[in-house]
């Protein structure tokens, strides 16, 4: 068995003296490990860092077995990526949500969006905006997706404000509004058709959102937590927001 294709490398862990087990985001076969002989060596180092691009080609007796990994790099980004805190934690979560799903499942819309986050990691307001709707891509990929199309009660798509927790559906703010205290605001970035940019409030209200589904469907479950690297993301998004916001005082007569 073999195959070749484009991945992202999202981590690697020490296999026997010299090699290691890499774990890539492959755009045409999902999740998918890999032992890279000599992965330790001077030379592979800089290669295995998350975040990096490579060709990868992929050999094993059967289809089932871990199987060979042999890369090549095209885009080495990882040392531009550990320039920020927002990048560190948000390599980190990514690989983290990825491995939510099946291994060696093919997922070619996550794999892009990866790659266009990846190189958005620097830019905290699209950064998080991105990663809340990578959130909601993993979220749906696993059967647990939500409709924030229109409202489910009127079926209209104007005046959408939350969203239920019981459903994963949107809901108007005149049909929500009797059952606010029951239900989860609606970040309005995410309403249909909006242009709006992510402001600090909303992205807060939108990792609440997000997290509540993915612990009620997902980690809970599993038996599994989060983990620290989807709050640190969130925390260095909010501080990066801060630095770079508008100086909103009035200037002095």
């Amino acid at each position: 068995m073999e195959w070749t294709d484009q991945a992202i490398i999202l981590g690697v862990r020490r296999h026997g003296e010299n090699s290691v087990i890499a774990e890539l985001m492959t755009r045409d076969r999902g999740r998918h490990l890999g032992m890279v002989r000599a992965g330790r060596s001077r030379a592979m180092q800089p290669v295995l860092q998350p975040g990096n691009v490579v060709e990868a080609v992929w050999r094993a007796r059967l289809e089932e077995h871990l199987g060979e990994l042999r890369l090549e790099p095209l885009r080495l980004r990882a040392g531009h990526l550990m320039e920020s805190a927002t990048a560190v934690y948000g390599v980190q979560a990514l690989g983290a949500l990825l491995r939510l799903l099946p291994e060696r499942e093919p997922h070619g819309h996550l794999y892009e969006a990866l790659d266009i986050i990846l190189d958005n990691l620097h830019e905290p307001s699209t950064a998080g905006e991105l990663f809340i709707r990578f959130e909601l891509a993993v979220l749906n990929d696993l059967g647990f997706g939500l409709d924030l199309s229109k409202c489910a009660a009127t079926g209209t798509t104007e005046a959408l404000a939350f969203v239920s927790p019981r459903t994963g559906r949107a809901v108007s703010l005149p049909s929500g509004q009797p059952y606010a205290d029951r239900l989860l605001p609606l970040p309005q970035f995410l309403a249909p058709a909006s242009r709006l940019a992510a402001s600090q409030a909303d992205l807060t209200l939108a990792f609440r959102l997000t997290g509540y589904f993915l612990d009620r469907h997902v980690y809970e479950p599993r038996g599994l937590q989060s983990g620290a690297a989807r709050q640190g993301f969130l925390q260095a998004t909010l501080k990066a927001l801060e630095r770079v916001a508008p100086d909103e005082t009035p200037p002095s007569e």
